[in-house]
């Protein structure tokens, strides 16, 4: 059998993570892309922002440590504390350029090729790939695998002027924390650089075109961060939705739909991203972009053309970088002739990176019901967990969903620091549909944030096996 020649364009996680599979199984792999592997995941969005995140929980160490009676030298108060934020950036976007090139290495080091430069479907089983000093190279591929991620959403009332007025990837080019921030959407994005500019020392206003924030995630994992952001000096603006924007000198102005304006000295709009799914040729083998700016694809990655598979962003999905890497490792083995599942939506785990973190997996009880699924819920919070204390971390909860009957754990929630392991345990019984029994009977070490998962899990299973 010959090598199989497989085309990947764009290097995010859908892209290089689909390229490593498809060495393994032999391939011969060319990676197109014009910037680093990683993608905007690595190099902007994930590992920077989230890195970030750290740098402004820092700032809450330092209170926790002298709540403890841990000062810092000859008893100067943490309240003095400064940040120095053209470093706090710098040292997060050198972090991101690591990865990205160790990620290089490792793939080339298996025998992928990169081309610099940007790719397009020109024809029947063949992408033109223009590089950096505009030379093009036509490639032939057995199977082409579009990972081309996603941008920005930009709103027609405002112009991101890299100063004043933001999308996520400008906010590392600041020369200073700002003195007001005002942040324009209350998603996963919205909601972590608000925690951490706030934590820098930032007045920061939310603006939420919604009730609750995070409309999208439990409503009383969305309630508990309100309650802490508040707490910590947040303005929150509930059913407000931004539609102007105005910059005034050294000042910027969000008119709002209701009446009024919110005013800042800088405006950061985390509204959502768009597909990249234009000028590279879909129309010329009948790939699909659908209504959202995606392209169709199968269960398995497919589109209508069965040589061309699409993974990540693009495919206007989940838009989470563990999604995207599954959907192009599961691409490749089905193009290369291994058995693949079929990734299931319904027990993807996600988490929120803000102070407590917000982590989900599976469905929630109103996505049961609406499936006919009928569950039982327990909830256990977090202030009574001995480890929870010791770190301050008492804020939050752990939340199981299980089927009434076979007691299978069909989701759950956890709000907590490093919420993002402890859903874990969760996500491994979804995946694999485990009982809430086998979940509670499995040992946890003592004292332990994951020891409050067993223990909702217990009173879950007690409930299920209560007469009715």
């Amino acid at each position: 059998m010959s090598t199989q020649r497989i085309v990947i364009l764009g290097g995010g996680p859908a892209g290089y993570e689909a390229a490593l599979v498809a060495v393994e199984l032999g391939a011969d792999v060319t990676i197109v892309t014009d910037e680093g592997l990683g993608g905007n995941s690595v190099l902007w969005d994930c590992v920077p922002s989230k890195a970030l995140i750290v740098a402004a929980e820092a700032m809450g160490w330092l209170d926790l440590a002298e709540g403890m009676g841990v000062h810092l030298p000859e008893g100067q108060p943490v309240d003095r504390t400064v940040v120095d934020f053209p470093k706090v950036a710098a040292n997060v976007l050198q972090l991101g350029a690591n990865q990205s090139r160790d990620i290089e290495a490792k793939s080339e080091a298996v025998g992928v090729k990169l081309v610099r430069g940007r790719g397009r479907l020109s024809g029947y089983h063949e992408v033109t790939a223009t590089d950096q000093h505009g030379e093009q190279h036509v490639l032939t591929a057995d199977y082409v695998l579009i990972a081309t991620g996603s941008t920005a959403r930009v709103l027609p009332f405002f112009e991101p002027d890299g100063e004043r007025v933001l999308v996520g990837q400008q906010v590392y080019g600041l020369p200073e924390v700002p003195e007001h921030l005002v942040v324009v959407g209350s998603g996963a994005t919205g909601a972590e650089f608000a925690h951490a500019f706030r934590r820098f020392g930032a007045e920061v206003t939310l603006v939420s075109s919604r009730e609750l924030i995070l409309p999208t995630e439990d409503p009383d994992a969305a309630q508990v961060i309100e309650d802490v952001f508040e707490r910590r000096g947040m303005t929150i603006l509930r059913n407000a939705r931004a539609v102007s924007c105005e910059r005034r000198g050294d000042e910027v102005a969000v008119g709002l739909k209701a009446g009024g304006e919110v005013v800042g000295s800088h405006v950061l709009f985390t509204v959502g991203q768009v597909p990249s799914a234009s000028d590279i040729g879909l129309e010329k083998v009948g790939a699909v972009v659908n209504d959202w700016g995606g392209i169709d694809v199968d269960s398995v990655g497919r589109t209508e053309c069965r040589w061309v598979y699409a993974a990540g962003d693009v495919t206007g999905r989940v838009m989470l970088a563990s999604v995207a890497a599954m959907q192009g490792r599961t691409a490749m083995w089905h193009a290369l002739g291994q058995a693949v599942q079929p990734i299931r939506w319904d027990a993807v785990a996600s988490t929120i990176f803000t102070d407590p973190e917000v982590a989900t997996v599976g469905m929630s009880s109103e996505e049961a019901a609406a499936a006919g699924v009928p569950v039982e819920t327990a909830r256990l919070d977090f202030r009574g967990n001995p480890r929870a204390k010791m770190t301050g971390g008492v804020d939050g909860f752990v939340k199981v969903h299980a089927q009434v009957g076979s007691g299978t754990v069909v989701g759950g929630v956890v709000v907590s620091m490093r919420a993002s392991d402890l859903i874990q345990p969760l996500a491994t019984a979804v995946q694999n549909r485990l009982t809430v029994a086998q979940l509670a009977q499995t040992i946890t070490v003592y004292p332990s944030m994951a020891g409050s998962v067993a223990e909702c899990a217990r009173m879950l299973m007690a409930r299920l096996d209560a007469p009715r």
